[in-house]
């Protein structure tokens, strides 16, 4: 696999090698081994989501301020724009954000880690979403940071309003927002 590093260290790409004939294609899209080495310390995944979403809905920005949650994420179907958020305080990258297509034809991971916000918009017809967790849902905990924060200045591939659950209509700023020490 080859890992890439992104202007927030702690969050990465992942591009798996691919192996692909005309029959189709193999690659291993978890190694709990190279992942840690690309890491930096072993993680357990505990919980595996798959989401379906159509063009222009946007999901995000998700956390638990309580049993932080680690994400692996990949498309296996179509395309999106996947964002990770810094907010942890202590971080030199706080309020920092980073973002990357993924897609089914790139196959490229991202790593997201306790302490980020996580946000996606979907950029083609539609698209399947899958994400492991390090740790387990708990929705007493999750928080909403608003989309559209312009203390964020997300550069989002969209035109015109996305497609917004009640939840992420109501996101709060990051100054207004719970985050991490």
């Amino acid at each position: 696999m080859n890992v890439i590093r992104t202007k927030i260290p702690d969050a990465l790409l992942i591009e798996p090698k691919v192996f692909g004939d005309d029959r189709g294609f193999f690659f291993e899209s978890f190694n709990e081994k190279q992942f840690a080495a690309a890491i930096g310390k072993t993680v357990y995944f505990v919980q595996d989501n798959h989401s379906k979403s159509e063009q222009g809905v946007l999901r995000g920005l998700h956390y638990q301020i309580q049993q932080p949650q680690g994400k692996l994420v990949r498309v296996v179907s179509g395309e999106v724009f996947d964002v990770a958020v810094d907010i942890r305080k202590s971080s030199p990258s706080f309020g920092k954000w980073v973002g990357a297509v993924l897609s089914a034809e790139n196959k490229r991971q991202m790593w997201i880690p306790e302490g980020f916000a996580h946000g996606f918009v979907v950029t083609s017809d539609s698209a399947e979403f899958l994400y492991k967790t390090t740790d387990y849902w708990a929705p007493e905990y999750e928080r909403c940071i608003a989309w559209n924060d312009p203390a964020l200045g997300i550069k989002w591939p969209i035109d015109g309003s996305p497609i917004l659950s009640g939840k992420d209509q109501n996101g709060t700023s990051l100054a207004d927002a719970e985050v991490f020490a």
